[in-house]
This record gives structure tokens, C-alpha cells and sequence, in this order.
């Protein structure tokens, strides 16, 4: 019967050391290395994988290759093994660091804290409690000058090419032109929707628009993208975005017409001089971390 098929899988426990053992397989390259790093001989590491096979009922390596390699179910229970060990390894990192304490005044642009950052920083808050966050919205110029002021811990900020942000880099982006789905450009000008002036968005649209010898007027002026996509989704003109904050009703793309394309910025994290405190060092590894698994992370 189903019932009784679903209740004797559910009692099927995949073994984490195993799991941990074909991942590092995988990760070594062979069966020897992955000895050598476990501490295991390479027969126990091949027992083991049998052992695998033999719960899930399917090969997992392709032993007609000459060469390491996985097959289609292997392909499968590796992706789930590094899911598991991760989730597995966050659990026992974290009930065995001392609960964070403290207070951190983070500023993002608008258009991160409504597109990226509510899930990530949202996710932190629920696994440190005893943090307090102070979050503010601006260009990025202004908050990368009130962090050399003191009046924030953590700057999320944006820089016009990647070599701007120096070492600080933690990430680069496409820019890409964003207008409504609807949106039909007109043949003489170009309608510009931007935040104010000293906006990087602003600046590199209006920039390769000149470069080209386009025709452009800014329409639309205001600070924040929840009142910039209104317009867009009312028609009245274009802007530029990094490609990862596009919000999903608004259409993309690196050129669309006779629109130039937009090049890179580079996005830093950067913590305020000094003793930044514990609260704050775990939040810039929580968001480096969380932006890593959704734009590859800059080496």
C-alpha cells in the first residue's frame, strides 16, 4: 500500500559521515584523497559509498569511466548532500557560539533594501535576537561620507566601476536599462526616470546617452525605487538599475534599441574604522554570504 511505502522511506536516515564522505570525494577528486582528508582508508571510503547505494537503490558513480565521474542519480544525492552538511554545519556552528549582542546602523541604497536585503537581513535578525538594527536608505555617496563620519557601522554602497571600490569590493553587477513592460521608447528622446543628482544610476545613463549623442531629458526626479518604479509602471520613461535589484514586474534588458549599453558597477561592504564590534563583523559575513549565493561573489 502507498501508506505503508511512505512510512518505510520516511524510516530511510541518510548517514551525515557518509553524505560527508561522497562530497568529499567529489571535492578531493578521488577516492584516495578523500581518505587522506577523513582520516579513513580507501576502503573504508568505497564501503561506504556502497553503503549509499545500496539505502538509495542506484549507482552513483559511472564505474565504466576511466575517470571520476557521477552518475545521473549521483548528480542527484551530491546536490542534496551539500544542502544537508550545510544546514547541518550551520546548526552546530551556531549552538556553539555565544549568543550576539549589540547594535548595528547599516545603510543601503533604496533600491538593495527593497529587492535584496529584506530576506537576508530579516534572516539575521531571527537568528540573533539580542541584535538591534538601525537600517537607512540613501545614495550611496552620502552614506560612504557619513560612515567617515561615524554615524554608521556598515555601509552597503555602490561605486561606478569595480576598481572604485578597491579591496572593499565584495561583488560587481550589470547595469541594464528597466522600463515598464509596456513602455514604448520614443524616437526623438530618451525619458529619463532617476533618482537626484550624484545618483550613480543617473550618472551612467546620462553619460553613455551623451556619449552617443542620444537625445535625453530627465522627466522624473525622486529618491527612492518605490516611487521610480510607479512611473515605470505608468509608462512614463526609462531608468537604469543594477540587474540584480530589477523588480520582477519591470522588464530588463543590456540594450534595448538604440539604448547604449551600461558597463559594471562595484558593489563594497564596508565596516566603519576601528573596533567594529562582534554584531557587526557576523552581519558583514551574514550578507557577503547571502549576496554570494545569488551573484557570484568577487575572489
Amino acid at each position: 500500500m502507498p501508506e505503508e511505502r511512505d512510512n518505510l522511506i520516511a524510516r530511510k536516515n541518510l548517514p551525515m559521515d557518509v553524505l560527508r564522505t561522497l562530497v568529499t570525494i567529489i571535492e578531493r577528486g578521488s577516492f584516495t584523497l578523500a581518505g587522506d582528508a577523513l582520516g579513513r582508508s580507501q576502503a573504508a571510503i568505497s564501503f561506504q559509498i556502497k553503503k549509499l547505494e545500496q539505502m538509495v537503490g542506484e549507482p552513483l558513480f559511472d564505474r565504466k569511466s576511466s575517470a571520476l565521474k557521477l552518475t545521473a542519480a549521483g548528480d542527484l544525492v551530491m546536490d542534496y548532500a551539500r544542502q544537508i552538511l550545510t544546514l547541518n554545519d550551520r546548526v552546530i556552528r551556531e549552538l556553539q557560539q555565544p549568543a550576539i549582542e549589540g547594535r548595528v546602523r547599516l545603510g543601503i541604497p533604496s533600491e538593495f533594501a527593497t529587492t535584496l536585503l529584506p530576506r537576508i537581513i530579516g534572516r539575521f535578525a531571527a537568528e540573533n535576537p539580542n541584535v538591534t538594527l538601525e537600517v537607512n536608505c540613501d545614495l550611496s555617496r552620502n552614506l560612504l561620507a557619513a560612515l567617515d563620519k561615524g554615524e554608521y557601522d556598515l555601509v552597503l554602497g555602490l561605486h561606478r566601476t569595480p576598481s572604485e571600490a578597491g579591496k572593499n569590493l565584495i561583488m560587481t553587477d550589470d547595469l541594464v536599462w528597466v522600463s515598464g513592460r509596456d513602455f514604448a521608447p520614443e524616437e526623438t528622446q530618451v525619458a529619463l526616470i532617476a533618482a537626484p543628482e550624484g545618483c550613480i544610476y543617473r550618472s551612467s545613463a546620462t553619460n553613455a546617452l551623451n556619449e552617443k549623442q542620444i537625445n535625453w531629458k530627465v522627466i522624473y526626479t525622486i529618491p527612492d525605487l518605490a516611487g521610480i518604479r510607479s512611473a515605470l509602471e505608468e509608462g512614463l520613461g526609462i531608468t537604469v538599475l543594477a540587474r540584480s535589484t530589477v523588480p520582477k514586474n519591470l522588464h530588463s534588458a543590456s540594450k534595448t534599441g538604440k539604448l547604449p549599453g551600461l558597463g559594471k558597477i562595484g558593489i563594497s561592504l564596508i565596516a566603519a574604522s576601528g573596533d567594529s564590534g562582534v554584531a557587526c563583523q557576523a552581519l558583514q559575513a551574514h550578507i557577503k554570504t547571502a549576496l554570494a549565493e545569488r551573484i557570484q561573489l568577487v575572489d
